[in-house]
Parts: C-alpha cells; structure tokens; sequence
C-alpha cells in the first residue's frame, strides 16, 4: 500500500490519488442441520454479514436423516467447508482428533457455554471441538383438553399408564400418539433413547465404556424391548394413520391443529407445540419406564457448530462467535428451546412449561443424552431403517436388536484398529 501511494505521488501530475479499490470479500460456506429453522439460519446469516460487511455467508443445509451422513463423503473426499453442525459424538471427536476441526478453546462461545454441557464437547485429549445450539430433551406433548375428553385425569408415569392412557384416548376416538415414521431421526432421539436409557443404561451404570470398548451385549431382550415398545404402539392403533410417511414438519403440524392428543417430540419443538393458538399443550417425561422402577430421562446437547481448518478459519471462528451471542435469539426466539448459553445479547424466549420440565428432569440422579451422541457413526446409520423396519413388519424386534449390536460392535473394532 506504502509503495502504491508513493508511486501515485511521484506521477506528478496533480491529480487526487484514486482510491484502492477494497478487496472482495471473504465467502464462508456453512453446512447446516436446521430441519426446524432454516429461515432463521439466513437470517443468522444475514445479521452476522451486517455486522461484518467484509464477510459473506454462503448457507447450505444438511439432507436426510442425521448430521454424519452429511459429513462423511465431505471427509472423504477432502472437501469439508467452513463452519458444520457436529453433534457432540466420537465421530465429532475423531475428526478433532485428525486435525479437520479447530479447537474453540479460546473462544467467548466456550467460555459462555453451559459448563454441565462442556464435556460432551471435549476429546479424549483435552481438545474442545464445538459450540451446543442448545440443550436437548425428548419430552411428550399432549393436549390437555383431549386427554380430559378421554378420562385421563392423571399423567402417566411407567410405560403401562402409558398404554392404559392411550387405550382410554383410542376409546374416545381420538389419535393417542404421532409417530414420525418418516423421519427415523426422531424415533431415534425419542422413543429409541428413551428405551435405551431405561431398558439398558439403567441397569449398567458402565455402559458407555461397554459400549466404546464393543463389550455392551446389545443382542439382548431388554434390547428387543426398545424396538417393539415403538411397534406396540403401532399395532394397537394408537398412532395416526399414515404414520409411515410422517415427516417431522408434518408430525408437528398434525399435533398443533389438534389431530392427535400427544406427540413424541424435542424440546428444540417448543416455539411450535406450545403455546399455540389451536391447542393447550402441556408436556410430561416419556414413562418408558417398567412399574416400580424410576425413569431415566433423556438430556443432553443439542446438535451443535465446528469450525472445520479450512483457509477461512479465522472468519468460520467470527460467525461462530455470532451464533452463539448476538445471533442465538434469532434462532432460539423461533424455537423457544433450551439456551446452551450462560448469557447473550438480546431476550430468549422460553415456555414456563419447558423450563419446570428441565428443572423437574435435572432432580434426577441419571440421565441418558439422545443416540446420536452415543451410538457410532454408522450405528446410527444402521438404526434408522431398523426403526422402520420394525415399524413396517418387515423384521422383528429380535432382529433388530442383534443387527443394532452387531454394527455397535464391527464399529468398535474398526475403532481399535485405527
């Protein structure tokens, strides 16, 4: 610039200096999970683009059905891009551990995450890997007014309340439970890790070192159980019709205008199945508890953001900033879900009814996180279509269970091996 400017002094031909034509700016690509929010995450964009004119945004959104299936041809093939949604999984951590994903360590977002969700986000090593957009539960919805039409005057609280409630709601004609049989993620981070966490966790307090180390025996009954619990539901008819080709958009919708008496949903779902105007909704713990046992909720982080080590690093690492402060009301406003954050700019909103359900979940001495945090990468890939295998008949509960605990441990073994 030095050089420019004395160059144009000594032309000497008393004409103003023309000025430097500012540098084009710096594009970043963001691969999104946002299946429930991805008008908000342009305007994320957007905002963070105003703020920082000389950075440009480039908003793409994951496909299909999980977060790894997305990621792992763009490992592959070398082609990660700026900033990606992670969940806070060994295969997360392994990318880390390669060198693909940037350590936040020294980030305001790290130091402004909720300490309790902290160690979901750290290697093995001590490597701090990506930011929670949130804080995760799996909850049942249900509509006050159908349950009191049915003569369900009390909350069930084990899985045969469960089935009794939903037999007196069928009885009144009513669709007890939406399934979103299309969308195998949320049989997944509902009923699966529901069952997972009472049948099996509850019963092996060392499960996730038995799970890492291929030694969880998953070819089990208790295992069997998890998937025929989601087709009893299915056979006795206390799901919607076409429960098969439910998407998550539709299962949601179906509940808000009233069509159902109860949905198997996230806490990430709050902005649109509580507080509507169609339907009084309350929310209750899933009881995929047996009699006289307690229930193990599900808890954990939401679906989160990584800077990947790409030649844009230091802008991925500014939007990332943004996303987690003067962003995040932009997100969570919309979905009223659970702050993963100590504190931001600007007002949160949350449903009284959400915040009583996450302080009623945090008396417990136990909880489980959703699958995708635990189960590996292919695991997770393997489950879905036993979910709905299961639900369609076209394999049994049994089946499941050992094709589940044989991917479980196949990958366990790669695992050792690498």
């Amino acid at each position: 610039m030095l050089a420019q400017a004395l160059a144009v002094a000594g032309c000497g031909d008393g004409s103003p200096a023309s000025a430097t034509a500012a540098p084009p700016p710096t594009v970043i690509t963001a691969l999104v999970w946002a299946p429930d929010w991805p008008q908000e995450m342009h305007h994320i964009a957007a905002a963070f683009t105003r703020a920082h004119p000389d950075i440009k945004v480039n908003v793409q959104f994951m496909i299909g059905n999980s977060v790894e299936e997305n990621l792992k041809p763009r490992v592959a093939s070398n082609q990660l891009p700026d900033l990606i949604s992670v969940n806070p999984n060994a295969y997360a951590a392994g990318l880390a551990a390669q060198g693909l994903l940037a350590d936040v360590s020294g980030t305001a977002a790290w130091s402004n995450m909720l300490d309790l969700l902290k160690p979901d986000w750290t290697t093995a090593n001590g490597q701090h890997f990506g930011i929670a957009s949130g804080v995760a539960a799996t909850l049942i919805y249900y509509n006050k007014a159908m349950f009191q039409q049915a003569g369900v005057h009390r909350l069930p609280t084990n899985f045969d309340e469960f089935l009794a409630a939903c037999a007196l709601l069928k009885k009144a004609g009513l669709t007890p439970l939406i399934l979103d049989g299309g969308f195998p993620n949320m049989l997944g981070n509902g009923p699966f890790s529901y069952g997972f966490a009472n049948n099996v966790a509850a019963a092996r307090p060392d499960w996730r070192r038995q799970l890492a180390s291929g030694q969880l025996d998953l070819d089990t009954a208790e295992t069997a159980d998890i998937f025929a619990k989601i087709k009893l539901l299915a056979a006795r008819g206390y799901v919607q019709h076409g429960y098969m080709n439910t998407s998550y958009d539709q299962g949601i919708r179906l509940f808000a205008e009233g069509k159902a008496a109860m949905a198997f949903e996230g806490s990430w779902a709050a902005g649109r199945l509580l507080g509507g105007k169609t339907v009084d909704a309350g929310v209750f713990i899933p009881p995929w508890n047996a009699a006289g046992k307690t229930v193990v909720p599900v808890v954990g982080s939401e679906t989160g953001f990584a800077v990947c080590n790409t030649r844009n690093r230091a802008a991925a690492m500014l939007l990332l900033e943004f996303m987690a402060n003067a962003g995040y009301p932009i997100q969570q406003n919309a979905r009223h879900n659970i702050s993963s954050m100590k504190r931001v700019d600007g007002q949160l909103l949350t449903d009284p009814q959400l915040s009583a359900y996450m302080q009623q979940v945090s008396q417990y001495a136990s909880a489980v996180p959703p699958y995708y945090a635990f189960l590996p990468a292919n695991s997770i890939e393997t489950l879905h279509p036993l979910l709905q295998d299961v639900l369609s008949g076209k394999i049994t509960p049994r089946q499941a269970a050992r094709k589940l605990d044989a991917s479980v441990r196949s990958a366990s073994a790669a695992g050792r091996k690498d």
